[in-house]
C-alpha cells in the first residue's frame, strides 16, 4: 500500500471467535491493527448462549495462529475431542486469546461503530478511492482512520422475524413482551419463564432444534409445560439431518434426539406453518397462518439471522441479492443448491467487494446461508491477513476440511420424504428413506430461511456416529 495508509491500523470489527483469530494472525503477519468490540468484553455474544453445548469438538474451535501465540504463554490446550459449552469457549479459549500482551492493548470494548467509509468521500466519488484511508466511526462520535476493515461483527444482533414472509407478522410488534429471541437458557437462567407454559418454537435450525429438546426435558420435570414446533415446509427432514451418518456424530445425534422426541409425542409438530398473524389473548398470544391457530404462552422465534450492512452503506459492496453475501461467495454457500454442510475452500478472492480493503468474514460473509462453522472463518481470517501483508501466494492457498453433515439434498425447500444420505450434493446417490415423523406427519425442512446463527450448538451427551462420505 502507499505511505498514506502503511502506516495506519487494521481495523478489526468484533472480538468475538473469528475478530480475534484475525487480530491473531494480524500479529503473526506483523500489522498493526486495533479490534473494536461493542460489548463489555471479548465473545459478548457467545456468553449469551454460554449454556448450550457445541456440536464440534475443540480441535474445530480453536484456531491456528491463536492457539500458536496461545501456546507460548503457557497455555494448555484442552482435549481436541471434547465438546465445549459456548461458556468454555469464552473462558477457557477467547478470554485467554484477548488478555494475550499481543493483543489486550489493540482491542477497545464498549466501542461501538456507527458507520464506515472512506474519509473525505463517500460512495459516489471514484478519483484516488483506493488510495484514501478508511473512516470508522464509533456510537460515541470518535473517528478511528484505517488501512483496512475486517468486518467480523457477525448477526447475533439482527435476527429475522416471526412473520413468515420476512417481514413482521400481523400483530408480531405487539406481542414482544410473548417473545423470546433464539436460545434462551430453558434449563437454568430463563426456567421459570417455560415451566409449567404452552411454549410454541418456530424454525428448522439447530438453534430450534436445541431449544425444543431442552422444553422437551423441561415438560418432563415439570407438568403443564407443553411444546409445539412450527415450520414452514412439509416436514422436518433437513433438520434432523444425517443422523448416524454426520461427520461430526453430536450434530447428527441431535436430529436424532429431535426426530424421537416428536415421534414419542413430546413435542408436537406443525409443518407449512406459515405465521401471518399474532395475537395478544390476555395472559396468551395466538399465533395463526389463516387456517390454523395456536395458542401459546411463549414464543422462541428461532428463524435464524441475517447481516446488517447499515454501517457500510457508504461503501462500494457486491452483494449477493438473495443471500446478502459476497456475489463470489454465494454460489458455493447458496442453501438452494447445496445442503451438505461443506463448502469449497474460500478466502480473500471471494471475500473481496470492489471496495478495496474491507472485508467481512465470520458468519456475517455467509449473509443468510446456514452451516457456517468457525473452521471457515478461521480460514477466512488467515487468508485476509495474508493478503493484507501482500502475500498473495499465501492468501490464496486456502484450505478448508470441514466435516460434512452427512445429508446431500440440491433441493432443500421441497416437501419429501427422502434426501440424498452418504453422498455427493452435486452429483447422484442413491436416496436414503426417511420415516414420517409420528401419525400423520410427514418428513422435510423449511432451508436455509430457518437456522441459527452458529450452526454449532448441540445440547446432552456424546454418542458414537458414522463418517459421512465427501460432498460438493
Amino acid at each position: 500500500m502507499v505511505n498514506q495508509l502503511s502506516n495506519l491500523p487494521v481495523v478489526v470489527i468484533g472480538a468475538g471467535p473469528v475478530g480475534l483469530a484475525a487480530a491473531a494472525h494480524l500479529v503473526e503477519r506483523g500489522l498493526p491493527f486495533q479490534v473494536l468490540e461493542a460489548g463489555d468484553g471479548p465473545a459478548d455474544a457467545v456468553r449469551r448462549w454460554g449454556h448450550v453445548r457445541l456440536f464440534s469438538p475443540w480441535r474445530y474451535n480453536i484456531d491456528p495462529a491463536a492457539a500458536r501465540l496461545l501456546g507460548d504463554a503457557g497455555w494448555v490446550r484442552p482435549d481436541d475431542d471434547r465438546l465445549p459449552t459456548g461458556a468454555d469457549l469464552a473462558a477457557d479459549y477467547l478470554q485467554p486469546l484477548a488478555d494475550l500482551p499481543d493483543l489486550k492493548p489493540h482491542i477497545r470494548y464498549r466501542a461501538r461503530v456507527a458507520a464506515v467509509t472512506r474519509l473525505g468521500l463517500d460512495r459516489v466519488r471514484s478519483a484516488g478511492r483506493d488510495d484514501t484511508p478508511f473512516l470508522v466511526r464509533l456510537a460515541d462520535g470518535t473517528d478511528i482512520h484505517a488501512r483496512a476493515v475486517i468486518d467480523a461483527s457477525g448477526t447475533w444482533g439482527t435476527p429475522n422475524v416471526l412473520g413468515a414472509y420476512g417481514i413482521p407478522a400481523h400483530g408480531e410488534d405487539g406481542a414482544a413482551a410473548y417473545l423470546e429471541s433464539a436460545l434462551p437458557d430453558v434449563l437454568g437462567r430463563d426456567r421459570d419463564r417455560f415451566a409449567g407454559r404452552r411454549v410454541l418454537v418456530v424454525g428448522a435450525g439447530h438453534s430450534a432444534a436445541n431449544t425444543i429438546l431442552a422444553l422437551a426435558a423441561l415438560a418432563e420435570q415439570v407438568p403443564g409445560t407443553e411444546v409445539t414446533w412450527a415450520v414452514r415446509a412439509g416436514a422436518p427432514t433437513r433438520t434432523y439431518g444425517g443422523q448416524s451418518a454426520d461427520a461430526l456424530p453430536e450434530r447428527g445425534a441431535l436430529g436424532t434426539r429431535l426426530r424421537q422426541a416428536v415421534e414419542r409425542g413430546a413435542v408436537t409438530l406443525l409443518t407449512r406453518f406459515l405465521a401471518q398473524r399474532v395475537t395478544v389473548d390476555g395472559d396468551a398470544v395466538r399465533v395463526s397462518d389463516g387456517e390454523r391457530t395456536v395458542t401459546a404462552d411463549r414464543i422462541v422465534s428461532a428463524t435464524g439471522f441475517r447481516p446488517d450492512h447499515t454501517i457500510t452503506g457508504e461503501l462500494r459492496l457486491d452483494l449477493d441479492p438473495i443471500l446478502g453475501s459476497t456475489r463470489a461467495l454465494a454460489p458455493l454457500i447458496d442453501p438452494n443448491e447445496h445442503s451438505c454442510g461443506t463448502v469449497p475452500p474460500h478466502g480473500v478472492d471471494e471475500l473481496a467487494h470492489p471496495e478495496p480493503g474491507y472485508y467481512a468474514i465470520g458468519v456475517k460473509s455467509y449473509g443468510r446461508a446456514p452451516t457456517f462453522l468457525l473452521a471457515t472463518g478461521y480460514e477466512q481470517a488467515r487468508s485476509v491477513a495474508a493478503a493484507l501483508a501482500g502475500d498473495w501466494e499465501a492468501a490464496r492457498d486456502v484450505r478448508l476440511d470441514l466435516p460434512e453433515t452427512g445429508v446431500c439434498n440440491s433441493d432443500p425447500i421441497v416437501d419429501a420424504d427422502t434426501v440424498t444420505a452418504g453422498g455427493g450434493c452435486c452429483g447422484a446417490a442413491a436416496p436414503a428413506t426417511i420415516e414420517p415423523a409420528g401419525r400423520g406427519l410427514a418428513t422435510g425442512i423449511a432451508g436455509g430461511l430457518l437456522t441459527s446463527p452458529v450452526q454449532l450448538i448441540t445440547l446432552g451427551e456424546k454418542p458414537g456416529g458414522e463418517q459421512a462420505g465427501s460432498c460438493c
